[in-house]
C-alpha cells in the first residue's frame, strides 16, 4: 500500500480520517466532475484585485478614520494587510501543492481530518452567500443613486429592507446576483473576461482618485496623524467586543489601540483574496500561478488602499469627513464634485466583480463538498458543454438572492469577518500539521518560516475575532452547531471516505 493510501486512511471511519492529496488530485480527473483548466496567473491576478477592491476603499476609509483611527487609519489598513499576507502566505502553499477547488476545506481535509473539513467548509458555504449578499446590497445602494441624479427612482417596495420598516424587496441586489449567476454558468473563461473590464474600470478609477486627490492634499490635516485616546469602543452587553465581555479589556477609539481597533473594522475591506485559491482546479499551472495570483492580488490592493486612505485623511480633516460616502465627500468640500460621480460609478461597476468572484467561490467550496459526498452528489456534475458546476450555481445564485433582496447590510457584514478569520486561522494550522504529516509531498511554493509564521498568523487572526462583538460569535456559534448536526445527520454516513476505508 502506497504512503497516498496510508495518508488516506489515517483515522478512517474517525472523525479525523484524511483525504490524501494525491486522491483529492485524483478525484478532479472523473470526467462527470472535471472543471476545465483555463486560468492564467494574469487571471488569478485580476480576480484577487477584483474580489478585494469593493464599498471598503470607498466607504470604510473616512468612516474608520472619523470615527476609530484618524489619519492613522493608513496604519490601520497596513496592519490588516499584514495579517492577510501572513494568511495568504499559508494559502499560497496549499493552494500550488493541493491544486483542488475548495479551499480552506480542501486544505483541511488534506491535513486535519474530514469533520474539520466540513465545519471550515460549511463556514465558508455561508462567509461567502453572505458576503456575496452585502456586496450586492451595497451595488444596489449606489446604482439608485445614480438613478435618482438621473430623475429615475424604483418604487419603495423594490429598495430593500433599509427602505423602509414594512414588507419590500432589494430589486436591483437581486438581479445582479442572477445575472452574475448567468455569467458563471456559462464558463469561467467568460467569467475571466468580464471581470478583467470591469477591474480596469475599477482601478483606473481608483488612481485617478489617488493622484487627483494627491493634489489637495493640506499638510494640516495629518495634524495629529495618531489623535490621542478619547475613550472606549461603544458597545454594551452582546454589542460590545468579546474580549471586553471575557477580560474587561476595553477597546479604545483613537490612540494607539484605536489603530488596532480599527484594524479589525477596516479588515472587511481585504476579505476575497482567499477566494482565489478556490480555482485551483481550474488554473493552468496551479503551482507556479497560483502563489503570484494570491500574494500578487493582495499586494496590489493594500498599496491601493493606504494611497487611498492617505489621500482622503490629507484633503478634508477627519473630524469632518461624512460617514456614507466619504471619499466622495472630501471632494466636493473641495471644490471638486466631478469626482463624486465618478467616484459613485467606479463603485457600482467595481462591486459587480466583487460578487461574481464571491459566487465563483461559493460554489467551488460546495462543489468540492458534494463530491466528497458530504453534500448529494448531483451537486458535483459540471455542464457537459460549459464544463461549470452548473446546479450548485443555479442553486447557490438563487437563494443568494432572496438573501440579498430581503437583508440589510448591517445584518450580515461582522458574520463575515469571522467567518474569514476562521478559514484564516484553519488554513495556517493546517500548513504546520501537512508539513510534519506529509513532508515528502513536492511544494512548489513553501510558506516560510515554519511554524512560526503560521502560529502569528493563527494568532493575529484570533485577536481581530475577539474584537468583534457577542453577538457576532453567538450568530456565528449557531450557524456551526446547524453544521455540525448536519454533518452527522448526512455528511459522515455518505462520505466516500467510507467506501474508500
Amino acid at each position: 500500500m502506497g504512503k497516498d493510501m496510508e495518508a488516506g486512511r489515517r483515522g478512517s471511519g474517525g472523525l479525523f480520517r484524511t483525504k490524501s492529496v494525491e486522491q483529492s488530485i485524483r478525484d478532479t480527473e472523473e470526467p462527470e466532475h472535471r472543471l476545465t483548466r483555463s486560468l492564467s496567473a494574469f487571471d488569478l491576478t485580476v480576480f484577487g484585485v477584483g474580489v478585494i477592491i469593493g464599498t471598503g476603499i470607498f466607504v470604510l476609509t473616512g468612516s474608520v478614520a472619523k470615527d476609530t483611527a484618524g489619519p492613522a487609519v493608513a496604519i490601520s489598513f497596513a496592519i490588516s494587510g499584514a495579517v492577510c499576507a501572513l494568511a495568504a502566505l499559508c494559502y499560497a502553499e496549499f493552494a500550488s501543492t493541493v491544486p483542488v477547488a475548495g479551499s480552506a476545506y480542501t486544505f483541511s481535509y488534506a491535513s486535519l481530518g474530514e469533520f474539520p473539513a466540513w465545519i471550515i467548509g460549511w463556514d465558508l458555504v455561508l462567509e461567502l452567500a453572505l458576503a456575496t449578499a452585502v456586496v450586492a446590497v451595497g451595488w444596489s445602494g449606489y446604482v439608485r443613486s445614480l438613478m435618482d441624479t438621473a430623475g429615475l427612482e424604483l418604487p419603495t417596495v423594490l429598495q430593500g429592507p433599509s427602505a423602509t420598516d414594512g414588507f419590500s424587496f432589494d430589486l436591483l441586489a437581486a438581479l445582479l446576483v442572477l445575472a452574475l449567476t448567468v455569467v458563471l454558468l456559462l464558463g469561467m473563461k467568460l467569467s475571466a473576461r468580464v471581470t478583467a473590464v470591469v477591474v480596469a474600470i475599477k482601478v483606473t478609477v481608483v488612481l485617478v482618485v489617488i493622484v487627483a486627490g494627491a493634489f489637495l492634499v493640506k499638510a494640516d490635516n495629518y495634524s495629529p496623524f495618531v489623535p490621542e485616546s478619547k475613550g472606549n469602543v461603544s458597545g454594551s452587553g452582546f454589542d460590545a467586543p468579546l474580549i471586553q465581555l471575557l477580560a474587561g479589556y476595553e477597546p479604545t477609539t483613537f490612540g494607539v489601540q484605536g489603530i488596532f481597533t480599527a484594524a479589525s473594522v477596516v479588515f472587511f475591506a481585504f476579505i476575497g483574496f482567499d477566494v482565489v485559491a478556490t480555482a485551483a482546479e481550474e488554473t493552468k499551472d496551479p503551482p507556479r500561478d497560483m502563489p503570484r495570483g494570491i500574494l500578487g492580488s493582495l499586494l496590489i490592493c493594500t498599496v491601493l488602499y493606504i494611497a487611498v486612505a492617505l489621500v482622503v485623511t490629507g484633503m478634508q480633516n477627519y473630524t469632518q469627513l461624512s460617514v456614507d460616502a466619504p471619499l466622495a465627500d472630501a471632494f466636493k468640500s473641495t471644490g471638486h464634485p466631478v469626482f463624486a460621480g465618478l467616484i459613485s460609478f467606479g463603485a457600482a461597476v467595481g462591486l459587480t466583480t466583487v460578487c461574481l468572484i464571491l459566487l465563483l467561490g461559493q460554489s467551488r467550496v460546495f462543489f468540492a463538498m458534494s463530491r466528497d459526498g458530504l453534500l448529494p452528489r448531483l451537486f458535483s456534475r459540471v455542464h457537459p458543454r460549459f464544463g461549470t458546476p452548473y446546479r450548485s450555481t443555479m442553486l447557490l445564485g438563487g437563494l443568494v438572492a432572496v438573501v440579498a433582496g430581503f437583508t440589510s447590510i448591517e445584518e450580515l457584514a461582522s458574520l463575515v469577518n469571522i467567518g474569514t478569520l476562521f478559514a484564516f486561522s484553519v488554513v495556517a494550522l493546517g500548513v504546520v500539521i501537512l508539513r510534519r504529516t506529509r513532508p515528502d509531498l513536492p511544494r512548489a511554493f513553501r510558506t516560510p518560516w515554519v511554524p512560526v509564521l503560521p502560529v502569528v498568523s493563527v494568532a493575529a487572526s484570533v485577536w481581530l475575532m475577539l474584537n468583534l462583538s457577542g453577538e457576532t460569535w453567538l450568530r456565528f456559534g449557531v450557524w456551526m452547531v446547524v453544521g455540525v448536526v448536519v454533518y452527522f445527520a448526512y455528511g459522515r454516513s455518505r462520505s466516500r471516505m467510507n467506501a474508500r476505508g
